[in-house]
């Protein structure tokens, strides 16, 4: 406070603009939020009515009752799950062993290799020729028809190898190597321990997209035991419904009618539990490796100039 008293006229404006504004949408981003939370707690009287605004009205959790009552939304959280897992494990292997070889400065063909995997940021086949792509690899109506395609991110992988050149010394490289270790147990024993900023981010974003990932799902499946929870809340979304012979419970069939539009806030809270609960381990390591592994300075901008020239 002390400080702003020294700021000049047009400073003071600018900050308290700036405040205004942000502050604006803080609770724009957070007012739905907050809805969502207490529409899934009241009851469904409440919420078709209108009733719910900021907190719960007639606290109730019939809603949740019914979605964990609810065979489909136990499948499709098991199949997000492994997506997620799975799918992550193989994105984060594959996109830091591609940074760390693209990070090598002896690596022949390094630059055209980069601008290849660049070219394609840009430029797409599109979904009819992906769609094709996986048909004929026999990948259609499968789990890896969602894990393979896409099984590296340019942008990510960018970010990691930037990473790798900016927090990994060369001469790390030059030690290992008089001391006899190969280029791989250099990767293994040296790399990876070094990356835990940078892997921590990755999974975030790889994990994130794959938890809320349901296009793909919707054109490469048609099997729905193999759905996501993302296509389940979708459908029931889009139907403004849920098939009452999916509920076990006898007493909450009878009542489904009255209670579609708790059961979609539950679903959506479920839905996003896990993302929440995963962010607390890897926040710690999220802007460390966000800021290492962003482009900055004017020897990496001319290197990435390179890739293109």
């Amino acid at each position: 406070m002390h400080k702003f008293k020294n700021y000049s006229l047009n400073d003071k404006i600018f900050y308290i603009v700036i405040t205004v504004i942000l502050t604006l949408f803080f609770i724009m981003v957070l007012y739905p939020c907050i809805f969502v939370i207490s529409a899934s707690f009241s009851s469904g009287t409440a919420v078709q009515s209108g009733k719910v605004v900021l907190f719960p009205v007639d606290f109730s959790l019939e809603g949740y009752k019914t979605v964990f009552h609810t065979n489909t939304v136990w499948i499709g959280f098991r199949n997000s799950l492994f997506y997620t897992v799975v799918g992550t494990v193989i994105n984060v292997a594959m996109t830091l062993t591609a940074a760390y070889c693209l990070s090598r400065h002896d690596l022949p063909g390094r630059n055209g290799i980069m601008l290849l995997f660049t070219f394609t940021m840009f430029f797409s086949g599109g979904l009819i020729p992906n769609y094709m792509v996986v048909q004929n690899l026999g990948l259609l109506n499968t789990r890896w028809s969602l894990l393979l395609p896409g099984a590296i991110s340019v942008y990510n992988l960018i970010v990691a190898r930037t990473f790798i050149v900016n927090s990994i010394p060369n001469e790390l490289l030059e030690a290992s190597q008089m001391d006899g270790c190969s280029d791989f147990m250099y990767y293994i024993k040296v790399v990876i321990p070094l990356s835990k900023a940078i892997i921590a981010v990755l999974v975030l974003f790889y994990g994130v997209g794959h938890w809320n990932a349901y296009f793909n799902a919707m054109i490469y499946l048609h099997n729905k035991e193999l759905y996501p929870l993302t296509l389940y809340l979708r459908e029931i979304l889009m139907s403004s419904q849920i098939d009452p012979s999916t509920v076990q419970d006898p007493e909450l069939q009878a009542r489904l009618a009255d209670m579609v539009g708790v059961i979609k806030y539950s679903l959506i809270m479920v839905s996003m539990i896990p993302v929440l609960l995963i962010y607390p381990f890897v926040q710690k390591y999220f802007v460390k490796g966000v800021m290492i592994g962003s482009v900055k300075g004017q020897a990496e901008g001319e290197e990435l100039k390179g890739y293109f020239i």
